[in-house]
């Protein structure tokens, strides 16, 4: 499968849906994190920070404002009852106008 590609300035939604048996569920804490081509990695926490925010039952997401070129990674888990984990990819590529 080829890597979503994406330009500086475009905002990408990072989503992950928790389930057990095959079910759409809540866990106990979720938290959503990225790593931006740097090696820096920033971390939400549903219910405290405002970014990770709650689509329906099981279905969270937060969005990253893209600054720099190359491979970010994100992971959205959830952990006590109902603990799971998804991880996703994409690239940025550079402008040629810069």
């Amino acid at each position: 499968m080829a890597a979503t590609i994406y330009d500086i300035g475009d905002v990408v939604r990072c989503i992950g849906t928790i389930t057990a048996s095959g079910t759409a569920v809540d866990p106990g804490t979720v938290l959503g994190k990225y790593r931006n081509p740097a090696g820096s990695v920033t971390t939400y926490t549903y219910g405290v920070d405002a970014e990770l925010v709650k689509g329906t039952v099981g279905v969270y997401y937060f969005d990253i404002t893209i600054a720099t070129e190359g491979a970010y990674y994100y992971r959205l888990e959830g952990t006590g009852t109902n603990a799971t984990a998804q991880e996703g990819s994409f690239l940025v590529r550079g402008s040629q106008l810069d």
